[in-house]
């Protein structure tokens, strides 16, 4: 049954992100549609990646060749240099098919972006000898780092590092101690994130979830004191201000975006893809089941049923309302950032305040197909039943958070400090 309208284009083609610098660099159009490609291949494989508990070498391999992970990789290492429209506009689309894969290919290829910004030494020892590369992430700083001549020593353990399995290197949150004397001697402690090689950690099976278990996010150890050097910093003060080292030799102003902007829609984007698919797989689920009616209404097609056709309606709105915040918000970011500018303490905390609402605008669009789909809805091999779950955990992330994000927001409009990251 065809959903034409829910594939409107988005509502600014001429955002910045959405055109690349790099002359021989594919058009954004055949990037989209080779995602399109993609996702009968990821519905297919859906079941299978959440009973494999991560995401296959076969479909990072398709990825890969599609030119995903390049989508925002520096030109100088064969990337394409696309900002987060562009972004957005594959990942949603590979939401379609799979949350999880969206999820993890969302992880490898919104975080060259941030790559980019450490500096450059840095970036030629994850791309100098192998183009393709890209990390995994975990922002809590939850391991251990004494300073030492040179760079740090980190040992320790950190969670939830999505696609783990398929990465060659690792973003790690650090907390930086302040210098023993001098300049700096007994401040508090500066957040940052360290650059780790694959050889440098071993990977703890540990993730046994109830939605997103597709995505591998398992932990990362680092057994004993491990050496990283100075110039594999980078300091969370520098990105989120859009002053990141790494711009020196990366002067595409999108990488000048202020990092709070930007990163949260990796987390944003393969949700929006799944609120449009779980509509597209119940309006074909209506338009061929029967209903048996234990009490009335047996031997009639769902899609005959009122409050079926108000659950559509309702979903549909709800995913498109999504979409739009996130492709406004993102559009005025780069146009802000490419003009100079920088943003306002309003508009960050208006991002990030969008980041969550439509998180939760795309569940709850979940959310009212699942709602409709009976009990047949509940076998495993049911896509929709998955969707719910794994939009379910994406709104529980800390980033999206809409209790954690809404409280700060709501701290500013009345005129207190927010707390909270913006």
């Amino acid at each position: 049954m065809a959903t034409q309208f829910l594939n409107v284009s988005p509502i600014d083609m001429t955002a910045p992100g959405r055109n690349s610098p790099v002359a021989d660099a594919p058009a954004l159009r055949s990037i989209v549609s080779a995602a399109s490609d993609l996702v009968p291949m990821l519905r297919e494989k859906a079941l299978a990646t959440e009973t494999a508990r991560c995401v296959s070498e076969e479909t990072t391999r398709a990825f890969r060749e599609a030119g995903f992970f390049r989508l925002m990789q520096p030109r100088r290492y064969g990337g394409y240099e696309y900002g987060f429209t562009a972004f957005i506009d594959v990942i949603t689309e590979l939401g379609r098919g799979c949350t999880s894969s969206a999820w993890c290919c969302a992880i490898g290829a919104g975080h060259q972006w941030l790559i980019a910004g450490f500096p450059e030494q840095a970036q030629k020892d994850v791309w100098q000898g192998n183009p393709d590369a890209f990390a995994c992430v975990s922002y809590a700083p939850t391991g251990t780092t004494q300073k030492v001549d040179g760079g740090c020593l980190i040992e320790g353990r950190w969670q939830f590092v999505s696609n783990v399995d398929n990465s060659e290197w690792v973003i790690l949150g650090a907390q930086f101690p302040p210098a023993p004397s001098g300049a700096g001697a007994g401040t508090p402690p500066q957040p940052g994130f360290v650059l780790v090689p694959r050889a440098d950690w071993t990977i703890e099976d540990n993730w046994y979830v109830a939605g997103q278990a597709g995505t591998g996010s398992k932990t990362i150890a680092i057994e004993k004191p491990t050496f990283v050097p100075d110039h594999r910093r980078l300091m969370i003060a520098a990105a989120a201000s859009g002053s990141s080292p790494g711009t020196v030799v990366n002067t595409n102003r999108i990488y000048r975006v202020p990092m709070l902007s930007a990163l949260p829609v990796c987390l944003v984007s393969p949700l929006l893809g799944t609120a449009l698919g779980a509509v597209e797989e119940f309006v074909n689920l209506c338009s061929t089941r029967v209903t048996r009616g234990a009490v009335g209404g047996g031997g009639n097609r769902l899609s005959e049923f009122f409050p079926v056709q108000s659950r559509v309606a309702e979903a549909s709105a709800l995913a498109d309302a999504a979409r739009l915040l996130i492709h406004r918000d993102t559009a005025e970011v780069e146009r802000t950032t490419q003009s100079g500018q920088a943003l306002s303490v309003d508009q960050r905390i208006r991002n990030r305040r969008d980041h969550a609402f439509a998180a939760r605008l795309a569940c709850d669009a979940v959310e009212a197909v699942f709602s409709a789909v009976g009990g047949s809805g509940l076998a495993s091999n049911q896509p929709i039943q998955r969707m719910w779950r794994d939009a379910n955990a994406i709104v529980r992330h800390i980033t999206l958070n809409w209790d954690a994000v809404s409280s700060m927001v709501g701290q500013h409009l009345l005129g207190l400090t927010p707390k909270g990251q913006y």
